[in-house]
C-alpha cells in the first residue's frame, strides 16, 4: 500500500480565465493522475478581493445568499460565507465592475456593501472581514455608510444621492443612527493596495480610469473625494485623507476607517489565515501556488508570494505554476519559490492557454509537478 504524500494546493485565480478553485482542482486532477500516492489539500486563496467568499467557502464556511443593491442600483445576488461568528463579505459582489452594462464612474454606488454588513450583522456576525477588490465605485465608501444609517447631506439638509460625484456638495455627515451593533465588532477589511484616498496616487487618479473616469472626472471625483475626507474630519474627528491604503476600491477602506472603526490588512495574509493554509502546511511535501501572470506584481505582496512566505516558514518548498512566467528564474529563489511552469510549456498558443486553461494546467500539472516530490514508496 502507498503511503500519502501530502501536497497543498493554494492558487488564486487566473484573473478573466479560471477561478482559483478551479485552478486548484485541475492542479490536483493532474497531479493525481500521475501519482496516486498524493494527498491533494486543496486551499485556494485571493488577495482580498474577488474570490475571497469563494476561498472561504471551500475551507468550509456556510454561504448566505442576500439580495441586495448592485452600483447602478438593480438588485443583485451576493454571497456572504459564514463561521461561527466570522463572517466574510466581498464588495465585488455588490458593487463590482462587472455587474455594470457600462462604466458608471461618477454614481456607482456601494449601498449593497451596507447592506451585506447590515445582513452580517444579523446573522449574529461579531467578525466581519470585507474583501474589496473589483469595485466599480469611486464613492468612497459612502453608499455603504448610508445604508448602515449615516445620512450625508448638502447645504439644504437633503440626503445624497449615489455616487462620488455627489460628494462635492457634502456639508454635514450625521451618524447619529449609525447601526449601534458595529461598535461591537470587529471589522476588517482586506485589501492588496497601499494607495491613499486622493491626490497623484489617490483612488480617482490610480483607479478611475479603471473604471471608465476621464481625465476631467478623475480630477473632479478626487475633489469630491477631498471634500468628503475633510467633512468627515471635521464632523467626526477622522479624516483619511492620506491614510495608507484608504484610496482602497475607490475610497471604500477610507469610509470604512473613518466611521467604522475598521482595519485595513493585507489581503493576501488574511485570506491564508481564514483557509488555513499553516494547518494545511504542517506536514506537507510540496506547496503549490500560482496565478495568470507570475511576475514582478507578484513579488510585491500578492497571494502567490505570501504562499510562498509561509511555506518556507513551515520548512516547505513551494513551486509556481502560471499562464505565464515573467520573473527570471534568479529572482523565484529569493522570493520563496523552488521554481515556475507556465502554460505555454504546453501549450506555445497564448490564446488557448486563455480559454481553456483547465486541461491546459491539468496536463502541466501531470508533466512537471511529480519531479518536486519525493520518489514513491
Amino acid at each position: 500500500m502507498l503511503s500519502a504524500v501530502k501536497v497543498v494546493i493554494a492558487p488564486d485565480s487566473f484573473k478573466g480565465s479560471l477561478a482559483a478553485d478551479r485552478v486548484a482542482d485541475a492542479l490536483a486532477a493532474g497531479l493525481r493522475r500521475v501519482r496516486p500516492d498524493v494527498e491533494a489539500v486543496l486551499r485556494p486563496i485571493a488577495d482580498g478581493g474577488e474570490g475571497t467568499v469563494a476561498a472561504a467557502l471551500r475551507a468550509g464556511y456556510r454561504p448566505r445568499t442576500v439580495r441586495v443593491s448592485g452600483p447602478d442600483g438593480r438588485p443583485v445576488e451576493a454571497t456572504i460565507a459564514l463561521d461561527g461568528t466570522t463572517a466574510v463579505v466581498e464588495l465585488a459582489t455588490a458593487a463590482g465592475l462587472g455587474q455594470l452594462d457600462e462604466p458608471a464612474p461618477m454614481t456607482a454606488t456601494t449601498f449593497g456593501v451596507g447592506q451585506l454588513l447590515r445582513a452580517a450583522l444579523d446573522d449574529g456576525a461579531e467578525r466581519i472581514v470585507l474583501g474589496i477588490g473589483g469595485s466599480a465605485t469611486n464613492d468612497g465608501g459612502a453608499g455603504m455608510l448610508q445604508a448602515l444609517g449615516v445620512r450625508l447631506l448638502d447645504s439644504d439638509g437633503t440626503e445624497l444621492p449615489p455616487g462620488g460625484a455627489a460628494l462635492a456638495r457634502l456639508d454635514r455627515v450625521d451618524a447619529s443612527d449609525l447601526d449601534e451593533r458595529i461598535a461591537g465588532v470587529e471589522l476588517v477589511v482586506a485589501s492588496d493596495v497601499t494607495n491613499p484616498l486622493i491626490g497623484p496616487d489617490g483612488a480617482a487618479a490610480v483607479f478611475g480610469p479603471q473604471k471608465g473616469a476621464t481625465p476631467e472626472q478623475v480630477a473632479e471625483l478626487d475633489a469630491a473625494l477631498a471634500r468628503y475626507a475633510a467633512v468627515l474630519g471635521r464632523d467626526l474627528g477622522t479624516d483619511p485623507s492620506h491614510v495608507r491604503g484608504a484610496g482602497g476600491a475607490g475610497g471604500t477602506a477610507a469610509g470604512a476607517l473613518a466611521v467604522l472603526g475598521a482595519d485595513v490588512v493585507s489581503g493576501a495574509g488574511l485570506v491564508c489565515d481564514l483557509v488555513g493554509l499553516a494547518e494545511a502546511l504542517d506536514g506537507a511535501a510540496l506547496a503549490i501556488t500560482g496565478e495568470g501572470a507570475l511576475d514582478e506584481q507578484t513579488l510585491s505582496g500578492k497571494a502567490p508570494s505570501e504562499v510562498a512566505r509561509r511555506a518556507a516558514a513551515a520548512g516547505v518548498p513551494c513551486l509556481a505554476v502560471a499562464g505565464v512566467v515573467r520573473l527570471a528564474g534568479e529572482q523565484l529563489a529569493p522570493a520563496g519559490f523552488v521554481g515556475a511552469h507556465g502554460l505555454v510549456e504546453v501549450e506555445p498558443d497564448v490564446q488557448r492557454c486563455l480559454t481553456e486553461p483547465a486541461p491546459l494546467l491539468e496536463e502541466l500539472a501531470a508533466r512537471v509537478l511529480p519531479q518536486h516530490l519525493p520518489a514513491a514508496d
